[in-house]
């Protein structure tokens, strides 16, 4: 008789998930051009070719590793005066809960893969949420941009450069601030 029996996780998920943890702390530490597949196969314990087998090359990898899901909130679920804080707690909480986008900013900000790659994923989220709420269509590239530069900026100030003014200011204060803007790019009429 046989018995029934639990698949034991594959042994390429483990490898997969440490080449990738490995990967986000080196890019992150590093930057994308110091960063090196022989430095991330030492951090994730394994042979440099696993790397290479898995990712292809640094570039594979970079975009495997920085891979990222905004889970951006249903900005019509608010009331429309709303929509501005809404969108900036949420990148307060997504900055501070996922190392990878702060990682995504430094490399971005030094290497033009990882600005790239920040600009995909800026217009693969943000621009169909700033499309949802913009009154004039043909805004919507523009908006998005002003959006970002404001996202982008308090990220850059608070989690990379560290300013101590900006690091010090609540939560609260940021959305307060930072909302009105917000929602003056995205359901204003243009100036």
């Amino acid at each position: 008789m046989s018995q029934a029996t639990t698949p034991a996780p594959r042994r390429s998920d483990a490898t997969r998930t440490a080449i990738l943890d490995a990967a986000r702390e080196r890019f992150a530490a590093d930057g994308y051009e110091r960063a090196t597949i022989r430095a991330i196969a030492r951090d994730a314990k394994i042979d440099p070719s696993m790397v290479m087998r898995y990712y292809g090359n640094k570039e594979g990898l970079f975009a495997a590793a920085v891979a990222i899901d905004l889970r951006m909130p249903d900005l019509a679920a608010l009331p429309r005066e709303e929509a501005g804080r809404g969108l900036v707690a949420h990148f307060l909480s997504q900055w501070e809960e996922n190392e990878v986008l702060t990682a995504l900013l430094r490399v971005g900000i030094t290497n033009e893969a990882g600005a790239e790659r920040m600009q995909g994923i800026f217009r693969e989220q943000v621009l169909p949420v700033t499309r949802r709420m913009c009154p004039d269509p043909e805004q919507v590239p523009a908006r998005a941009a002003l959006v970002a530069t404001q996202l982008l900026g308090l990220a850059l100030t608070r989690y990379v450069v560290r300013i101590p003014s900006a690091e010090q200011l609540s939560r609260e204060e940021i959305v307060a601030w930072l909302g009105p803007t917000i929602q003056r790019y995205l359901t204003a009429p243009s100036p």
